[in-house]
């Protein structure tokens, strides 16, 4: 593995163990939910960076991860078997999905995506029996003081990010990255060569929604309580598509940085915009698009911050 990211990984780790042993019940909040987008991100990329399908499905998954898992837990389940629980449903879910619509491309695969969320909403909605409807779901508390248990779901948080950027390094080294690169850059070319490419669209899919169903699961558990409205909302899926555009689509370490970036703004900026956050959202998600392809180091390979010349060189 590059040098250059273990020492990056190693240090992350390092700082969020830090803000874990000293900080107060805020930053604790403010580290979970970078944890938390940084395995909501690292799942879209392995769909919608590597694979080249632009995914609308995160809150689908998310949210029925965190049905899934907050069902599990009022049923008596184990905290640990319920997060399982929360992440194998959506993996099975999503794996299925797959197949009935990832014979789609471009903006045909992203509408079909896009309204899988609406779809479960309603059905949440109406299951009241199993779901509660509307007024959703209330979770059973883990025992201990509020501090306790904001250091409790900080370390799942960041144990499930850190279990996400291991998949993505794996698949990243692995046959299957190299399969989804290769439709990435042609599909048709990648059949040629005889990559099964069904069966590679389908596993990142299904990865995609393991990553996010988890990290549904341990929100329900660590917000204790989840409706409709809240965990299938459209900003689930188009927030983790941001922060992977933001550090750079399609590497280990983009939606990471990525998440960071987000979030700093998200906590400065956007709160004070709620009003227009949707709007703001979309017009990003095109800026990245048309201006930074490659995310944050689009600048510098563009030219608009220009590289230190080296000495001795003619200016």
């Amino acid at each position: 593995m590059n040098p250059r990211l273990l020492g990056g990984i190693a240090a992350g780790v390092t700082a969020l163990a830090a803000v874990g042993l000293l900080a107060d019940t805020y930053l604790l909040r403010l580290a979970t939910t970078f944890a938390m987008y940084c395995a909501l991100g690292l799942s879209w990329n392995l769909v919608g960076g590597y694979t080249g399908y632009p995914s609308f499905a995160t809150a689908a998954f998310f949210g029925l991860g965190a049905y899934a898992t907050a069902i599990a837990q009022t049923s008596g389940l184990p905290l640990p078997l319920a997060w399982a629980t929360g992440g194998l449903v959506p993996f099975l879910f999503a794996g299925l999905l797959g197949l009935a619509i990832l014979h789609l491309r471009g903006h045909y695969f992203a509408i079909a995506s896009l309204v899988v969320a609406d779809v479960l909403r309603e059905v949440t909605n109406s299951w009241t029996s199993l779901t509660g409807g509307g007024m959703g779901l209330n979770l059973p508390l883990v025992g201990g003081s509020v501090a306790a248990q904001a250091q409790f779901y900080f370390w799942v948080m960041v144990g499930l990010a850190l279990i996400a950027l291991g998949i993505t390094v794996a698949m990243d080294r692995s046959r299957l990255g190299v399969a989804v690169r290769c439709i990435a850059q042609n599909e048709d070319a990648a059949q040629i060569i005889g990559i099964d490419t069904r069966r590679a669209k389908v596993a990142a899919f299904a990865l995609s929604g393991l990553l996010a169903g988890a990290a549904g699961g341990v929100y329900a558990s660590w917000v204790t309580y989840i409706d409709p409205s809240d965990v299938y909302d459209v900003s689930l899926s188009v927030k983790p598509i941001l922060m992977a555009l933001l550090g750079g689509a399609g590497t280990v370490m983009g939606p990471v940085v990525g998440a960071f970036v987000f979030l700093a703004s998200e906590e400065l900026l956007w709160r004070n915009l709620l009003s227009f956050h949707a709007g703001l959202l979309g017009l990003l998600v095109v800026a990245l698009v048309l201006f930074l392809p490659d995310g944050l180091k689009s600048i510098r390979w563009r030219g608009i911050i220009a590289p230190r010349a080296a000495p001795g060189a003619r200016s």
